[in-house]
């Protein structure tokens, strides 16, 4: 399943999970300021904490379920999370979602993709 590049206002739904002992360093504020420089509307931020990521989706199931509900209560066309996935984990977070599933360098190269000027700038994004 393939989407299309966001447009701006997306209704955009936030995930970030605390992996293990360790606290995340990413600030939940910045990473808010991310999605809206990108042109997302983040209309839910959904919070969780896991020893380690889930192989197949990096959020266990019932938080995965917990997603999806926010997802279709929202009708939201994006899950970004403040994560780095593996392209396996976003192919099947899309298709359990429904939606398109971005991770935190997704969204960042997006905001260069949408500032690049140039003809050259753009295609080295």
């Amino acid at each position: 399943m393939f989407f299309d590049r966001p447009a701006s206002g997306e209704v955009a739904v936030l995930v970030h999970m605390e992996m293990g002992r360790e606290r995340e360093a990413d600030d939940p504020r910045e990473f808010e300021e991310l999605v809206l420089s990108a042109g997302g509307d983040p209309v839910a931020y959904i919070m969780g904490r896991r020893d380690a990521p889930h192989a197949g989706t990096f959020v266990g199931a019932g938080k995965l379920e917990e997603i999806a509900e926010v997802v279709r209560e929202h009708d939201a066309q994006v899950v970004i999370f403040n994560h780095t996935l593996r392209p396996s984990q976003e192919r099947n977070l899309e298709r359990a979602l429904k939606c398109r599933v971005l991770d935190r360098t997704g969204l960042i190269l997006d905001i260069f993709a949408q500032r690049a000027r140039t003809h050259e700038g753009k295609l080295q994004v």
